[in-house]
């Protein structure tokens, strides 16, 4: 994966110097060609806006004949005074007819090699670039010289044979690209190298992760500090939740063990007095025979009960349980709570006070799932508590409706308190006589979840435990 990620970023680097490459050479020959065509690029501001060679055409116009002499009229002196330019008329025979401005050293009659030389190349003896343009004035041709400083313009001769003209440039680029490439390749990648070289330790760590190894911890600095700190974070989570996971995974397998226990004791006895009511070597009275049937329809509503337990913690947790919401007086429900508790045999000794200060609070609720975790709140204040624990439940409506339930027992650890809403946890705190599938905390608190309510627990081990409820 990191050779692949470096390869692109070097043919990458590659291709972009080689386009760039061919755009500059490109470009020095069209420049070179056009230059040489036109030679006007340098002086076009001090010339009206033409080149060099263009005014030398067009300054025909300015040449004139007057009884057989010629002149340069009065807007062409003024040209060529604006210009610093210079000016010598021949005539057939390439002698000096007219000069304006013409500089020392310059001559007055020309061979045909003198003039051809002078055009391609600089005057030796003036220092100045000419160029040489033609007048046709009655019938007789003339030629003018028209000379210009070489801080103008300088006029450089390019002589190209077509026949290999192609096959030159043709090497020189190949030659160019290759070592252009060479350079490009060296510098792409010595800078791919320190490039990637983070990404590589960011491909790494995900590679880590992916095994399951959690334990990655990558220096957060360079420019990829923030994707560092992301990976640090995401290790970390990752790491927290595998350790969560693995806890769960346990309290699991403990709730599993402590639920076959609960389940396998009750059909113990279930099976024992089945078997007992179908033998035909016992003769048992009609009493015996009813009290050996309560045993069994106890015994089996247990069952039930933590088989239901199992099947609402699952659909709420799933979140595919459907509530059936509706208009409810909570002080009622709460209340009925609490007297179905207390009529229970079991619970005749506990002191539960309930306060309110409102008759009817109205809250819009299932009536059924409410119950069922106020019970499961109360019932475990009371299991989780030595005999004679004060519990008070209220109700009250400010802002929300609130549900506290108290109680001035054993406390809770804190650290317990960060799992007793968790599904399978039993605290160390459960009393000896406790019966359960453990899933009660987790069934009441998934209830309000399920309400979009919220429930708080506030403990102090020694003082007593505090649960309160919003809806």
């Amino acid at each position: 994966m990191k050779w692949k990620l470096m390869a692109r970023f070097i043919w990458t680097v590659v291709s972009v110097v080689i386009i760039v490459m061919i755009i500059n050479i490109v470009a020095v020959f069209s420049f070179i060609i056009y230059n040489n065509t036109t030679k006007s690029a340098l002086i076009e501001k001090n010339l009206e806006g033409v080149g060099i060679e263009n005014y030398t055409r067009d300054f025909s116009k300015y040449i004139m004949i007057s009884e057989e002499a010629i002149y340069i009229d009065k807007d062409g002196k003024s040209s060529l005074d604006n210009n610093n330019i210079w000016i010598q008329i021949l005539d057939e025979q390439s002698k000096e007819v007219y000069s304006y401005r013409k500089p020392k050293g310059a001559k007055e009659s020309y061979t045909p090699f003198e003039l051809i030389n002078q055009y391609k190349y600089a005057d030796v003896k003036t220092g100045d670039t000419t160029f040489i343009g033609e007048k046709q004035i009655k019938g007789r041709k003339y030629s003018y010289i028209i000379g210009l400083p070489l801080a103008k313009v300088q006029r450089e001769v390019i002589t190209i044979n077509s026949d290999n003209f192609i096959g030159i440039i043709g090497k020189f680029i190949y030659s160019i690209l290759i070592l252009d490439t060479l350079i490009a390749l060296f510098f792409a990648y010595f800078f791919s190298r320190k490039l990637t070289r983070p990404l590589n330790n960011i491909i790494n760590g995900v590679l880590v992760l992916s095994n399951g190894n959690y334990n990655l911890e990558l220096s957060e600095n360079g420019i990829y500090t923030g994707v560092y700190r992301n990976l640090n974070n995401l290790s970390s989570t990752l790491k927290s939740n595998e350790t969560e996971r693995k806890n769960l995974d346990k309290m699991r397998e403990e709730w599993i063990s402590n639920m076959s226990h609960d389940i396998k004791t009750p059909l113990v006895s279930i099976k024992g007095y089945a078997e007992l009511l179908s033998s035909d070597d016992y003769d048992l009275s009609k009493e015996e025979i009813k009290q050996y049937s309560k045993i069994i329809d106890s015994k089996a509503n247990y069952i039930k009960e933590l088989v239901d337990d199992l099947n609402l913690t699952t659909r709420l947790k799933n979140k595919v349980l459907k509530l059936n919401k509706k208009k409810i007086n909570m002080v009622r429900l709460v209340r009925n709570a609490v007297i179905d508790i207390l009529n229970d045999p079991r619970n005749a000794e506990v002191d539960i006070e309930f306060i309110c200060e409102n008759e009817v609070i109205e809250g819009f609720v299932d009536e059924i799932l409410i119950m069922r975790t106020m019970k499961n709140l109360i019932y475990n204040a009371i299991v989780h508590n030595k005999e004679g624990v004060n519990i008070k439940v209220s109700v009250e409506k400010k802002d929300n409706l609130k549900i506290v339930i108290s109680d001035n027992g054993k406390g809770i650890r804190t650290e317990e308190l960060n799992h007793i809403f968790e599904r399978y946890y039993r605290g160390t705190n459960t009393g000896e006589v406790h019966e359960g599938s453990g899933l009660g905390m987790a069934i009441a608190n998934d209830i309000v979840k399920a309400h979009d309510g919220e429930i708080k627990i506030l403990s102090v081990l020694g003082c007593g435990t505090e649960i309160e409820i919003y809806l």
